[in-house]
């Protein structure tokens, strides 16, 4: 989920709104400055409702962003990155660069969400009973403390990617001590958590409640996507585990410089080299961009004598990068955005000695399973880490 307006750094995590998180805003003033207030609250006028309406959403964003920021918080003691926080449509998304590494840790980092949330409703509460003698504000915040609530426990349901399903995960990780089979469990419950969403928004429309039906039929088509896509994760990352960038990458790839033409390009590489990325370096050999064969087609024929590709590159700063070292699981999740699915491999001084492309990602796949050993024998997960004080 990527970010479209910055909202600075929290505890060092990166903190950014999703255009789509307009949307929910938008539905909260409406509903509330012209739905519930003016029935609960009457004779206010319209624009204390609007107001209060806007208020409600903007300290329902807060209590959200608390919600995520807790889980980042937690996870960062667990020695775990934590990049970026974003708010969207239907809530937030801390991303996490990393697993835990045990079960007591997974567990932790998923329950100090529902136990923001939680918090949340109670400071809610206490402000509501101090603004007693104003009946708006103190319905305001009452309406708060009651969402908080709400919050939490449908997080705690345990079906992945909800809160709840990580507490499921992290038990069935500790009982079987096969954190993947744990992650597969959590996931397919979610799964079908969503496709039980799905079916009880349908009803609501046919009966007449056309809003609240889709609303469920959108989260619920998120978690059923979600879902799968963590179990799919789960499965990759079992497979690849110990699989290291250097084992994967294209080494010495072939690079251009910043200053050649779109036709110069053409003419020297494209037509004669099955080749569909070209990294760019300066001429101390340092990474400045990269061109894909996405980015060639969409220059017009008439403009590519005169265009120099650092002018369609994806900026560097833009481009997941790696080292040869670092495992392989951890780079998958950072290989999206103007790169296409492409990360660069620097050594220590910038200089690019390798690239990622999907088709090395598709190999290493494919021959994940032809290694004469299993790196990350039974039993997985826990084993992985040494024994350590908090053990679930």
């Amino acid at each position: 989920m990527r970010s479209s307006f910055s909202l600075g750094r929290i505890g060092g995590v990166a903190v950014g709104l999703n255009v789509s998180v307009l949307f929910i805003v938008l539905i909260l003033v409406v509903g509330l400055a012209f739905g519930r207030f003016p029935i609960v609250f009457p004779g206010y006028s319209m624009t204390a409702y609007v107001l209060a309406g806007l208020g409600s959403a903007v300290l329902f964003m807060a209590s959200l962003l608390a919600h995520e920021l807790a889980h980042a918080l937690v996870a960062k003691r667990h020695g775990i990155e934590v990049p970026q926080i974003t708010l969207w449509l239907l809530g937030g998304v801390a991303e996490l660069r990393s697993e835990p590494r045990t079960p007591a840790a997974d567990l932790k980092i998923a329950v100090v969400g529902p136990v923001a949330s939680l918090a949340c409703a109670v400071v809610f509460g206490a402000v509501a009973l101090l603004l007693s003698g104003a009946p708006l504000l103190a319905g305001m915040f009452a309406y708060l403390a009651a969402v908080n609530v709400l919050l939490a426990v449908f997080n705690l349901i345990p079906a992945a990617p909800l809160d709840g399903g990580r507490v499921l995960r992290a038990a069935l990780w500790a009982r079987w001590r096969d954190r993947v089979r744990a992650a597969v469990t959590a996931a397919r419950a979610g799964r079908v958590f969503g496709y039980a969403l799905i079916a009880v928004g349908f009803l609501q429309v046919v009966t007449g409640r056309g809003f609240d039906g889709l609303w469920l039929a959108l989260i619920g088509l998120f978690l059923v996507n979600a879902a799968s896509a963590e179990e799919q994760q789960a499965q990759m990352g079992a497979a690849l585990h110990g699989v290291r960038v250097r084992d994967v990458m294209s080494a010495k790839p072939v690079a251009a410089h910043p200053d050649e033409t779109v036709s110069g390009l053409i003419d020297r590489l494209v037509m004669s080299r099955r080749l569909s990325t070209y990294p760019l370096v300066d001429e101390n050999l340092m990474f400045v961009g990269l061109v894909t064969l996405n980015r060639i087609r969409e220059v017009p024929p008439e403009a590519r004598e005169t265009t120099r590709l650092r002018e369609i590159a994806c900026p560097p700063e833009e481009v997941p990068r790696s080292t040869t070292e670092e495992p392989l699981t951890g780079l998958l999740s950072r290989m999206t955005g103007c790169a296409d699915g492409r990360a660069v491999v620097l050594d220590p001084s910038g200089h690019l000695v390798g690239l990622l492309t999907p088709s090395d990602i598709s190999r290493a796949i494919q021959t994940a399973g032809l290694r004469g050993n299993d790196p990350y024998p039974h039993p997985r997960g826990a084993d992985m880490a040494m024994p350590h004080r908090d053990t679930f």
